[in-house]
C-alpha cells in the first residue's frame, strides 16, 4: 500500500509542475494549489522527511566517508545494490559543533527522529601529523589517545566519564575511528542536553610526560574542512504503517471523478516526466494496430528532483527512474503477464460479462526494488537513506 500511495502522490506531482498553466482541464487557481500542497506534502511523507530544509550554502561538501558510502550502497541512479552496507536503512554525519577548543566536540542530535533505532555510532576525527617534532629528542614513537564523554556541559571542567583508549603513531597521520554507539544510544534515551566528547593526548618523553602533543582537525569559525570531525550514526527508521498515507475524511482529497478531470491529455509533453510510450517490453505483435490496446507492460518514467524543486538540497541522486505499469489486462491472460489466479478468474468473470460491476484486473508493478538518497537535512547534516519499494522492476495483472 505505501508503494501504490508512492505511485499515486509522484504521477500527481509531476502532471501538476509540468502542466500549461492556459490548461482548460485545470480547475481554479486556488484548487490547483491546494491540490499541488497536498500532493507535494504526500511526496514528503514518502521520502519520510518531517521539513524541508532551507538555504543550503551551495558550496557545502559532504563528507568524503558519506559520498563514498553512497556510491557503494547504490549505483549514479540511485538503485540500491548493496543496502546491507547501510546496517539499517539511515545513516546520519553530524558535524562538529565547537569550533574554537581543539580537544572538545559537540554535536546537535536533535534531527535524529523519535523512531529511529540506533544501530552503531562512530566518532571520526583526522589526526594530524606531528611532523615538526625531533625524533632525536623522543624515545617514545607511540602516544595514548583517550576519548572521554562529558557528563554536562558547562566551563572546561566538565565531569566525564572514559569511553575508549588506544595506542597509535605519533607520527602517522589519517582517520581514527572510534565506538560510542552505547553512549549516544544512552543520550538519545535519555534526551540528554550534553552531546560531547574530549580528546586527550599523552606521550611519555625521557624527562617528562607531555600532555595533548598532537592534534586533530577542527574547523574554525564556522568554516568547512574536509577533515572536521563528524559523528556518524546508523540508525533503522521504524516507519508508521502505510495507513498513515491514507487520507482522513478531514484531509481534502478530490473525488475520483474530479481527480482525473484536471489532468493534462496523456499526448501532451510536461518537463518533470519524461515519459517513453513507445518502449515495449515484450513482443505485443498479436495486437493488431486497428484495435490500438497495448498489453500490461513497463514504461519509462523520470523523477526529477530538480523539477519538483528538491534539487538544492539533494545531493545524490539528481533524479531516478523510477518507471510504471500500463496496459490493458485482458482475456486470456498469458504468462508473459504474470496474472495472480485471482485475476484469471475476474478476467473471465469480466468477459463473460456475468457481472456488470466487474472490471478488468488492473496492471501494476509486481516488482520492485528500493532506491538511496543522500541529502541535506535542516541542520546542514549530511542523510544517507533507503527506501524501499520505490522503482517498479516488472509489471503483473493482479
Amino acid at each position: 500500500m505505501v508503494a501504490s500511495q508512492a505511485w499515486r502522490c509522484l504521477a500527481l506531482v509531476l502532471l501538476l509542475l509540468g502542466d500549461p498553466a492556459g490548461s482548460t482541464r485545470m480547475p481554479g487557481r486556488t484548487q490547483r494549489k491546494e491540490i499541488l500542497a497536498e500532493a507535494l506534502r504526500r511526496l514528503q511523507e514518502v521520502f519520510d522527511i518531517e521539513a524541508l530544509p532551507h538555504d543550503v550554502l551551495p558550496h557545502r561538501k559532504p563528507p568524503q566517508f558519506m559520498v563514498e558510502l553512497f556510491h557503494k550502497v547504490a549505483d549514479s541512479n540511485g538503485i540500491t545494490k548493496a543496502p546491507e552496507l547501510l546496517e539499517g536503512n539511515v545513516v546520519r554525519s553530524l558535524e562538529d559543533r565547537d569550533y574554537f577548543d581543539q580537544s572538545y566536540f559537540y554535536f546537535n542530535l536533535s534531527s535524529v527522529g523519535k523512531n529511529e533505532q540506533m544501530l552503531k555510532a562512530e566518532l571520526r576525527v583526522f589526526k594530524l601529523n606531528k611532523n615538526h617534532v625531533s625524533q632525536k629528542s623522543l624515545w617514545q614513537h607511540f602516544l595514548k589517545v583517550d576519548v572521554y564523554e562529558l557528563l554536562d556541559r558547562g566551563s572546561k571542567s566538565q565531569r566525564r566519564n572514559l569511553i575508549s583508549s588506544r595506542l597509535l603513531s605519533l607520527y602517522t597521520e589519517g582517520w581514527e575511528v572510534f565506538n560510542v554507539t552505547q553512549t549516544v544510544s544512552r543520550w538519545l534515551a535519555n534526551n540528554s542536553s550534553s552531546h560531547g566528547f574530549l580528546i586527550t593526548t599523552t606521550h611519555l618523553s625521557k624527562n617528562k610526560m607531555e600532555l595533548n602533543l598532537v592534534r586533530f582537525a577542527k574547523s574554525r569559525h564556522n568554516m568547512r574542512d574536509s577533515r572536521n570531525a563528524f559523528l556518524v550514526l546508523f540508525t533503522n527508521n521504524n516507519r508508521q504503517s502505510s495507513s498513515r498515507f491514507l487520507p482522513s475524511s478531514r484531509e481534502f482529497q478530490p473525488a475520483p471523478e474530479d481527480a482525473t478531470s484536471f489532468l493534462p491529455h496523456q499526448n501532451e509533453v510536461f518537463t518533470s516526466i519524461r515519459v517513453n510510450r513507445s518502449r515495449r517490453i515484450r513482443d505485443t505483435s498479436a495486437f493488431s494496430p486497428k484495435d490500438q490496446i497495448l498489453p500490461c507492460q513497463l514504461h519509462d518514467l523520470f523523477v526529477d528532483f530538480h523539477e519538483i524543486g528538491w534539487a538544492g538540497w539533494i545531493i545524490f541522486p539528481r533524479g531516478y527512474k523510477a518507471y510504471y505499469c500500463k496496459g490493458a489486462c485482458l482475456f486470456p491472460l498469458g504468462e508473459s503477464l504474470r496474472a495472480t489466479n485471482h485475476a484469471t478468474v475476474q478476467s473471465i468473470v469480466h468477459t463473460l460479462k456475468l457481472s456488470k460491476e466487474v472490471s478488468t484486473p488492473c496492471c501494476v508493478p509486481d516488482k520492485l526494488t528500493s532506491i538511496s538518497i543522500m541529502y541535506f537535512d535542516d541542520n546542514e547534516n549530511v542523510v544517507l537513506k533507503n527506501y524501499k519499494d520505490m522503482v517498479a522492476m516488472s509489471c503483473g495483472c493482479h
